[in-house]
């Protein structure tokens, strides 16, 4: 032989290995006449992420199945008859290993008799060439046991070659990708591209939702046309977006052995057809999805409200909104009421304690069951003058809602309708129709019906109105809802409104993201900052500049505000400078490139431009980072000219995994405070009457504002008669997380992952003018508390953990000038 045949003989061997090794395996079959035997156990665990000493649980089962032929075609396309036999199952936990509880139960015991002798039934595979067409069974069926049967015959579900495919199975519908080789397979799901009857909720905003991250491959080992074993992992780790170390890891394993291929089966069944077939052994063969269909568990031993109602005379319970033991109560409160009848919910209502029905009504808004929102419509009568407390709670239970329903929003839209209201609750349900509208428009529920009315309404009257009192709410309703389709109306009141009401509509264009500040916009912007067409008010003019500063800036707009500065008033140009001077130490401001490469020109970095005159800032910077989560805080001070605050503004924003949340932010104002000491107004700017207020915006949502003293009289009088009690803004319970969703196991075993997180509020604000002290005091206080309810087969066990601390109160002076001039002051009076 020579040298080149030779080497031609080498290479046509080796390519004939590659493709042996690369190429498809047979198409899956089982041989009739013969009964199949597989040795299968399932395997779940679950753990705590979290640091704390929370125990997890674990079940396993193991059974023989036997599998054999009933009907096959040319085609590929059998019947398989799939049995479960000598089923054994374990369940433990450490918690029950602590109590002494018996592990060794028997199957019957964990699972129940009816549950045990279904789960052993028959069921009937339609598998065509490896894949799953169809199931059938005797009945209807338990959703617990055809959820079992479903992940057996998903481990059936297999494509003999390469390549990506969309595969139904107990998942779902979901995007599977085969890698095969020789006598072997590994299918990887993605379990985020699966699609499934929907179920369960999650709050608006994702900051309070959950992060799932899940993970499931499956090894299938093949002998010729034969499946020899699979062996399926599953895992997910699910926790709270703002905290992943106290989430749950799940483990779910499965694998399928052939034990015996060598004893004689059944023979196969007459039919031409499958439904021949079919029909010979089933009287009625009605297909069952192999999707697993969600099933709400009815909770055997939680409490009812039919059950507390009983004992509702004898309860004197004292509803401390700052203690951890009235929220535990409050999501006991909202799990009854989502179960309860309307008659108990309005009985709840009417015979509980005065003090009291606030914490039922903000439970009643929280759980939103049609019972219970049923029973609030005939509770609350928005004429009766002497419910507007219980008024105002509704309405604010409502505008913080986590996931509102349009039922929620058709309540507050016909309470609203036609009729005589005090002023207080009218101002309040328009500024909560703008904040329910926007978070149903976020749940992509805008076409609603209640959605476009409720839109309607804030808009029709807003056009209607000429008074600025009335303007101011309509706008700020429209802070709420943050619809782009509104940014034109908030671009006409910005431009051609009176100086508070210009003010009001730009600060809700601010609250726009930065994909919505489109170039009209920013051309608005500037002919407000530099009054291109008319005087503008100071607060206009600076929340126009922020507007420029903050969404992406044009070096020509930066550029251009610094050359303003030197035409501007000392505190308002010292305002702007210290916010600019700012983005360079905040590395997450948008400015903070295009600030830099601009004080490259020593034109304008130089002293004349950036020196700072007054005693007015801008500060924000980041406050405490975790791996989950950024806080950052900021506080803005503007002064009059004679040194009088003029308007302060701090606030605290969460951002985590690319969502942000306005976590609090107060703003105080006082105007035309420098009547008072005489001065005159600014030039270009109108006289302003003597008022002084508070804004406030906590979890996304515009409260409506306080005004502390309209008027040199009003502050007198509130002077010479004030209590020294601050004012109550909101005062309640409030639900922020509220999440549920199934995870259906490959297994067939279903998770059901419930999320809820509240708070206790209770805002208040007051004001003292003082000419020489300008403090900011703090107070907080913190408990974490978990609670962590397990509930398998027919077992149920709730644990609690938590930790609490007390951050201490702090005082400190708001700017380094105001301490100065006290010493000075105090050094003076001590010298006379």
């Amino acid at each position: 032989m020579s040298s080149p045949a030779s080497s031609g003989h080498f290479w046509l061997i080796f390519f004939f290995l590659t493709s042996s090794a690369k190429g498809n395996l047979d198409t899956p079959s089982f041989q009739p006449g013969i009964l199949y035997q597989y040795r299968y156990s399932l395997d779940v665990q679950l753990d705590y992420v979290s640091k704390l000493s929370l125990r997890g649980s674990w079940m396993r089962a193991e059974t023989l199945v036997q599998v054999h032929v009933l009907w096959r075609n040319h085609a590929g396309e059998q019947l398989l008859q799939i049995q479960i036999q000598d089923l054994k199952v374990h369940h433990d936990s450490e918690h029950e290993k602590s109590q002494n509880i018996n592990r060794d139960a028997s199957t019957e015991v964990v699972l129940g008799r009816e549950d045990t002798a279904e789960l052993q039934l028959p069921v009937f595979l339609h598998w065509n060439n490896g894949k799953a067409e169809g199931i059938y069974g005797h009945g209807g069926g338990k959703p617990l046991t055809l959820d079992l049967k479903r992940g057996l015959l998903s481990l059936f579900q297999f494509q003999p070659h390469s390549g990506t495919a969309t595969e139904e199975d107990v998942s779902g519908s979901c995007q599977v990708t085969y890698v095969v080789s020789r006598d072997s397979a590994v299918k990887t799901k993605d379990l985020h591209s699966c699609t499934r009857p929907k179920f369960g909720f999650t709050s608006v905003n994702k900051i309070f939702g959950v992060l799932w991250q899940p993970t499931s491959k499956s090894f299938y080992s093949v002998q010729g046309s034969l499946i020899q074993s699979v062996l399926s992992e599953e895992s997910h780790m699910v926790s709270p977006t703002l905290k992943s170390s106290i989430g749950t890891k799940i483990i779910s394993r499965q694998q399928l052995e052939l034990v015996s291929s060598s004893m004689p089966g059944p023979p196969e069944t007459p039919g031409q057809s499958l439904q021949e077939a079919l029909a010979g052994i089933l009287e009625k063969a009605q297909p069952i999805s192999i999707i697993s269909q969600p099933f709400k568990k009815i909770c055997m031993q939680c409490p009812s409200l039919k059950t507390y109602l009983k004992t509702l005379g004898k309860r004197r319970v004292k509803m401390d909104v700052s203690k951890v033991s009235t929220t535990w109560q409050f999501h006991r409160f909202i799990q009854m009421l989502r179960d309860a009848k309307k008659r108990d919910v309005l009985q709840l209502l009417k015979k509980a304690p005065e003090k009291m029905v606030p914490f039922f009504i903000d439970a009643a808004v929280a759980a939103q069951s049609t019972a219970s929102l049923a029973a609030l419509s005939e509770f609350l009568d928005f004429s009766n003058k002497g419910q507007v407390p219980l008024l105002e709670q509704f309405l604010y239970a409502a505008a913080f809602s986590p996931r509102p329903s349009k039922e929620l929003l058709r309540l507050v839209l016909d309470k609203l309708n036609g009729k005589k209201l005090d002023p207080a609750i009218w101002e309040t349900g328009i500024i909560v129709i703008g904040s329910l509208v926007g978070k149903l428009c976020r749940m992509k529920l805008c076409g609603l019906q209640e959605v476009g009315l409720g839109m309607e309404t804030v808009l029709r009257r807003l056009r209607d109105t000429q008074e600025n009192s009335e303007i101011i709410i309509y706008l700020l309703s429209l802070q709420n809802a943050l619809l782009p389709e509104t940014i034109p109306t908030l671009l006409h009141y910005a431009e051609e409104g009176s100086a508070v009401v210009s003010s009001t509509a730009v600060s809700a264009l601010q609250r726009f993201s930065s994909q919505y500040i489109t170039g009209e916009v920013k051309k608005a912007m500037r002919r407000i900052f530099h009054q291109k067409s008319r005087n503008y008010g100071k607060m206009s003019r600076l929340a126009a500049a922020e507007i420029l500063l903050d969404n992406e800036p044009l070096p020509m707009d930066i550029t251009n505000i610094l050359l303003a500065t030197r035409e501007l008033e000392a505190e308002m140009s010292t305002f702007l400078i210290s916010k600019i001077q700012n983005s360079l130490h905040f590395h997450h401001h948008p400015a903070m490139k295009a600030m830099k490469e601009i004080l490259k020109d020593p034109q304008i970095n130089n002293y004349n431009y950036l020196s700072k005159a007054g005693s007015s800032s801008s500060f924000s910077q980041p406050l405490a980072a975790t791996d989950d989560m950024l806080s950052t805080f900021n506080l803005e001070l503007l002064f009059t000219e004679g040194g009088l605050l003029r308007k302060s503004v701090s606030g605290f924003k969460l951002l985590s995994h690319g969502q942000e949340l306005q976590a609090a932010q107060v703003s105080i104002e006082a105007q035309g405070m420098e009547s008072v000491l005489g001065e005159s107004p600014t030039e270009g700017e109108e006289e302003q009457e003597l008022v002084a207020g508070m804004s406030a915006i906590f979890f996304d949502v515009q409260l409506q504002p306080i005004v502390f003293f309209q008027g040199y009289t009003d502050l007198m009088a509130k002077a010479l008669l004030s209590s020294g009690e601050p004012t109550s803004v909101v005062k309640g319970t409030i639900l922020l997380m509220d999440h549920e969703q199934t995870i259906p196991l490959q297994s067939g075993l279903q998770t059901v992952v419930k999320l809820q997180g509240a708070l206790g509020l209770d805002i208040s604000a007051n004001i003292d003018v003082n000419l020489w002290e300008q403090e900011s005091r703090t107070s907080i206080k913190t408990r974490e508390i978990f609670t962590v309810s397990k509930s398998s087969m027919n077992q149920s066990i709730t644990v609690r953990k938590g930790r609490r601390g007390t951050i201490a109160g702090r005082e400190l002076p708001l700017h380094r000038a105001n301490s100065e001039m006290c010493k000075l002051l105090f050094t003076e009076a001590k010298e006379e």
